[in-house]
């Protein structure tokens, strides 16, 4: 285990921690999408009604519960790939490069305009 990334890791972790629990069973996408969202939703909820200077300065206990709500998001993501047998790292790498051709640099930089904007 030593010689595989740490992102590797933590599915093999993630996945034994599934199996001994027996809880494949119930990991369908759908199940899995629809509990990501629950905890997105749980993570949207540590900023609301924070100021914007709030939201980036966190106290430590507020810290936490963000780190543990992106924490659980992350997970169910991650099962996601897992069950439909998806590479995140490549799909991220393929979207950065399909975002690169909708967002040029030279119309795009300082922009929050969507890319129809300006096509």
């Amino acid at each position: 285990m030593e010689n595989q990334d740490s992102l590797t890791q933590l599915r093999m972790r993630i996945n034994q921690f599934v199996q001994e629990r027996d809880w494949a069973q119930f990991h369908t996408p759908k199940n899995l999408a629809m509990a990501m969202i629950v905890e997105a939703a749980e993570l949207v909820e540590q900023f609301q009604w924070d100021t914007p200077t709030e939201s980036v300065q966190l106290a430590s206990e507020k810290r936490e519960a963000v780190s543990h709500e992106l924490a659980d998001t992350f997970v169910y993501l991650l099962r996601i790939a897992e069950v439909l047998n998806i590479d995140l790292i490549e799909a991220a790498n393929q979207k950065i490069e399909l975002n690169a051709l909708k967002y040029p640099v030279d119309k795009a930089k300082g922009s929050n305009a969507k890319y129809t904007e300006y096509l």
